[in-house]
């Protein structure tokens, strides 16, 4: 069957150094001879696959020199698409590559779209789906910690578990149907009804455990959302600020300064932070001021976890205790901030406040207990030591939804099981979870949600 040859920039727009743009297809060695001069008049089909040769590309049509480059030559099927793939590294100018791009397309080649390139690697067998959906994890990754998890996803850990739990389900099913075949024997039965118990219980509680790392696996992927509240001039930006470590808000000593919701991500100890400087939270006749205060309290809803600060050379105010019940409940760290100044705060008042939340001091003015802030944000969520090499993460939200449905469904197989329900009535829920859990690696997933998830790529991967 002949498959259209796709083209696309793979690189980010901008000037750099040098620029990709990428073909995959059954012409795109061809496309790329076309315009391929080499100075000593090589051909590239006629090259070996996995080289790099010098050249220009000159317009067929008119023998224009069109840009200088460098042509990586990978022939099918030892490609990431599993077809032949050629890369022509170009000088990095907006010009220089959309120049080479349009010249490609000129000759043949179709501009891809998003996600193109690992949509053919998928669809060829090159990866899975959870493995191809590790792609864009990996390029979005904001930690090391985040890039380990997409790493190993990419390399399949997470798709090997999940067939490892196909194939115990799998052999349950065989057993089924030796039983459905052959009623007459008792034996088959005294078999099979332990087995799928058994093995139904290994399934359950395999996804039990990669669910147990589904929340952190979550922040490390998308990152937690960090709301930073207070009464207006307690620090609130001062502390953004010296998490970022770049003067992204401004700092004055006049309050109701921040009127809108700032965000910024950094990078805490291996946490990706999603963080939002919020407006004070007070009582205020400013119009302007008043919309970012309702917007505060709007983000609060959304929180992951809370950083409240509190202004350490002043007494609590009925607004900080406001502030406290706003957030009763939620993962909350207290910052007691301007401690360089004399201290008047009631600390005994503000444990008792803050219950299961932890306590830092900060003097942010003179840059100390940062550190001691972002230990606890490490600690509050990764108990300090936790790698992510450590587990098989689950990061993905359609992952993490279909291994709760497919945990419902081997539930209800093992109870209907204990219950002494006829094993073809077992079987659907086994078989049930079988699909489920087949979902997530693209073995019985729908055309339809593949289209999807590859439209959320970039263009060029």
């Amino acid at each position: 069957m002949h498959v259209d040859t796709i083209a696309a920039i793979s690189t980010p727009m901008g000037e750099g150094a040098i620029a990709i743009v990428r073909l995959s297809g059954d012409e795109a060695i061809q496309i790329a001879d076309r315009i391929f001069r080499s100075p000593s008049g090589k051909k590239l089909a006629k090259e070996p696959s996995h080289t790099i040769h010098y050249g220009h590309l000159a317009d067929p049509a008119t023998g224009e020199i069109v840009e200088e480059v460098m042509v990586s030559l990978m022939k099918a099927p030892k490609t990431f698409t599993r077809e032949d793939v050629v890369e022509v590294n170009c000088h990095g100018g907006l010009v220089a590559v959309n120049r080479v791009l349009q010249l490609v397309l000129k000759e043949g080649a179709r501009l891809a779209e998003p996600g193109e390139f690992t949509k053919r690697a998928f669809l060829n067998g090159r990866v899975d789906l959870s493995q191809a959906e590790a792609v864009m994890d990996l390029i979005r990754a904001k930690t090391d910690r985040a890039m380990n998890v997409a790493l190993n996803q990419m390399e399949g850990k997470l798709s090997r578990l999940i067939g490892e739990l196909r194939q115990a389900l799998l052999e349950t099913l065989a057993q089924v149907e030796v039983n459905i075949d052959y009623p007459e024997y008792d034996d088959v039965e005294e078999v099979t009804i332990p087995l799928m118990i058994e093995k139904g219980t290994w399934v359950r509680d395999e996804i039990d455990k990669l669910l147990q790392t589904s929340s952190q696996g979550k922040i490390l992927r998308e990152g937690l959302s960090t709301v930073i509240i207070g009464r207006p001039n307690v620090g609130k930006s001062s502390l953004l600020n010296s998490l970022v470590q770049e003067n992204k808000a401004i700092v004055t000593d006049i309050a109701g300064t921040t009127r809108d919701i700032i965000e910024e991500y950094v990078n805490v100890r291996g946490v990706p932070l999603r963080l939002v400087d919020t407006a004070g939270i007070r009582e205020t006749e400013d119009i302007v001021e008043r919309i970012g205060v309702e917007r505060s309290r709007q983000v609060l809803k959304e929180a992951d976890l809370i950083l409240l600060v509190l202004n350490g050379s002043e007494a609590l105010t009925i607004e900080d205790e406001r502030l406290f019940e706003a957030v009763s409940g939620m993962d909350m760290i207290v910052v007691i901030n301007k401690t360089d100044l004399p201290q008047k705060i009631d600390m005994q008042k503000v444990k008792e406040l803050a219950g299961n939340g932890r306590v830092v001091t900060t003097s942010l003015l003179k840059d100390e207990g940062v550190d001691e802030l972002e230990e606890a944000i490490a600690g509050l969520f990764f108990e300090g030591n936790l790698e992510a090499g450590d587990f098989t993460y689950v990061s993905n939200a359609r992952h993490i939804a279909l291994l709760h449905h497919a945990r419902a469904a081997i539930e209800d197989a093992i109870g209907a099981a204990e219950a002494g329900v006829p094993v073809d009535m077992i079987q659907i829920d086994v078989t049930r979870t079988w699909e489920i859990l087949g979902e997530i690696i693209g073995d019985t997933v729908q055309e339809s949600l593949i289209n999807q998830l590859f439209a959320q790529f970039c263009l060029g991967k």
